[in-house]
């Protein structure tokens, strides 16, 4: 393993002892293994620290930062960018679980194509349990070759699940990082897109658990304060604020991106349509839960679905977290 560990993952987390364990055991577990785990604690007051701290002592990797004050989610997740030491980086999420071989197969789509700045697999949503009950749909041209194309997608054809790809640390600190005025987590991904294609590994190697503690929905001020606290005061923070930010940061992006002034205008045409088609009342929007916009699609067009039509099964018998996962055994037994 080099001195510099070649790829950085970024874990906050606030108050994550429920799934905390099963998650540091599915990355510990990786085949791949040239890594850092810089996990920031946001001032948790349940038993998370002692759980990192048990982990801690068992693996080198990990180096556990803890803040003084809850700084709110979003700080928090861009705290961990400028703390990676790596070229590549990936955030990752305390109650999340990933197949044994997901690292390995982003770093190896990274290395095979200098022009990909982020690769990851399709991502399934599983219960407390661990039993896979949704898949999503990718419908987004993010391996499109033209940035024009990538962007045009991105912004008309939904809303995939890329934020927890593998990126290179480089692109990912040129962008804006993560926002907390609405659909920010929308924008950071199609900033990356401005950059380079997206590679998508096949296989559902990304496991979200879908549990009581995410909420059903938000309104769009309340989730934009949850994710930093600066914005809980409504008279600074309005909504039209917080979409006027969505909207500018696609003009932002377009502004810092590497391309071409051809491509640059075309980028531009592209927003004024799509903002004319969304120029819709707003000050009363609520908004669905932490899959918002994302698609789960009965039938997706993958390989676990058709094996599982063939053989009559569940797709939760196909798609098995327990035979892909790190430390499931242990849980098990």
């Amino acid at each position: 393993m080099n001195a510099v560990p070649r790829l950085s993952i970024g874990l906050p987390v606030y108050n994550g002892e429920t799934y905390l364990a099963e998650s540091l055991e599915a990355l510990l577990g990786q085949t791949y293994e040239d890594f850092e785990l810089i996990i920031s604690d946001n001032a948790s007051t349940d038993s998370t620290a002692e759980i990192y701290r048990r982990y801690a002592k068992q693996d080198s990797r990990i180096r556990y930062i803890v803040q003084p004050r809850n700084i709110g989610q979003v700080p928090n997740h861009n705290f961990l960018v400028h703390q990676a030491g790596g070229e590549l980086f990936k955030w990752a999420s305390h109650d999340d679980l990933y197949a044994r071989d997901l690292l390995r197969r982003c770093v190896d789509a990274l290395d095979e194509d200098p022009q990909v700045v982020l690769a990851h697999s399709r991502s399934a949503m599983i219960d407390s349990a661990g039993t896979v009950t949704k898949l999503f749909e990718y419908r987004v041209a993010v391996d499109a070759v033209r940035a024009p194309e990538r962007f045009r997608s991105m912004l008309f054809d939904g809303w995939d699940d890329y934020i927890y790809g593998v990126m290179r640390t480089k692109v990912l600190r040129r962008t804006a990082l993560h926002g907390s005025y609405h659909f920010a987590d929308r924008t950071i991904v199609s900033e990356l897109g401005l950059h380079g294609p997206f590679y998508q590994i096949p296989d559902y190697m990304h496991f979200r658990h879908e549990h009581s503690e995410r909420p059903d929905w938000w309104t769009v001020q309340g989730r934009c304060a949850a994710m930093d606290p600066r914005r809980a005061d409504r008279l600074r923070n309005p909504v039209a604020r917080l979409y006027a930010e969505y909207l500018w940061a696609y003009v932002a992006m377009i502004r810092r991106a590497p391309l071409s002034p051809a491509d640059r205008r075309e980028c531009y045409r592209y927003l004024a349509t799509w903002a004319a088609s969304r120029a819709l009342p707003v000050a009363s929007r609520t908004l669905p839960g932490p899959d918002r916009g994302l698609v789960f699609h009965p039938k997706p067009e993958s390989s676990a679905w058709r094996q599982a039509e063939q053989s009559d099964t569940s797709v939760s018998d196909v798609v098995s977290v327990e035979a892909v996962v790190a430390g499931r055994e242990r849980k098990r037994s």
